[in-house]
C-alpha cells in the first residue's frame, strides 16, 4: 500500500472532526524505502537542517527553535516546516520512523494526532498549526502543554494554504485539561 492510496482512503472516510487513531496513523504513514530517501534529499535541497532536537553536548532545546520531529514519510510536515522558516522561524528536523513513540514521548491526546510534532519555548506543536497560533502561544504564554490541529485539514499550512480555510487549534494539558479551543482559522 502506498501513502497517497493510505491518505486518501482515510481523508475520503473521515469526517473533520475525526482524527485518525494509532493504528490508522501506521497504516497512513507507511511508505516504501525508496521514497524515503528521495523525500529526506527533497528536505535538504530546500535548506532545511535534519539534524537532532537537542544541542549538541547539552541535551537541552534552543528555547527559539521551532524543532519538528517528522517521519519521513510525510510531504506535507516538511511543507510546514519551510513555510516556517519562510514565516521567520529558525526550524530544525528531526526524522524518526516510530510515528507513535514520537507522539508518546511528546505527551500528545490520541484525538489531537497528526502527521509531525513539534517543541518550541518549552510548548508541544502538534500538526498544521498556523503561525500566529505559535506567536500568541509564545506572546501569551498559558499554563498549558500545548497547541494543535487535529488531523490534517485542507488549507491549514502545508497542506494547501487556502486563505478561506476553517479549522480550530486547539490548547491541551495544563490548564487546557483534555483540550480547549486556543485560536480559530476562517469562519
Amino acid at each position: 500500500m502506498t501513502l497517497a492510496f493510505s491518505r486518501r482512503r482515510f481523508l475520503a472516510s473521515s469526517t473533520a472532526t475525526r482524527a485518525p487513531s494509532p493504528k490508522e496513523w501506521r497504516e497512513i504513514m507507511t511508505i516504501t524505502t525508496p521514497l524515503r530517501a528521495a523525500l529526506a534529499a527533497i528536505a535538504l535541497a530546500a535548506g532545511l537542517a535534519l539534524a537532532p532536537a537537542a544541542d549538541a553536548g547539552t541535551g537541552t532545546l534552543q528555547a527559539d527553535t521551532l524543532h519538528v520531529t517528522l517521519t519521513p514519510s510525510c510531504g506535507c510536515c516538511g511543507a510546514w516546516a519551510e513555510l516556517a522558516g519562510a514565516h521567520g522561524f529558525s526550524v530544525e528536523i528531526e526524522i524518526t520512523e516510530d510515528y507513535v513513540a514520537m507522539k508518546d514521548a511528546a505527551g500528545v491526546p490520541d484525538a489531537l494526532w497528526s502527521c509531525h510534532t513539534a517543541r518550541i519555548g518549552g510548548y508541544i506543536i502538534e500538526g498544521h498549526v498556523p503561525f500566529e497560533a505559535i506567536e500568541q502561544l509564545l506572546e501569551e504564554r498559558p499554563e498549558i502543554t500545548g497547541i494543535a490541529v487535529p488531523g490534517m485539514p485542507a488549507g491549514s499550512p502545508g497542506m494547501g494554504n487556502d486563505p478561506n480555510a476553517a479549522y480550530d487549534v486547539i490548547a491541551f494539558g495544563g490548564a487546557a485539561s483534555d483540550g480547549a479551543l486556543f485560536h480559530r482559522v476562517g469562519n
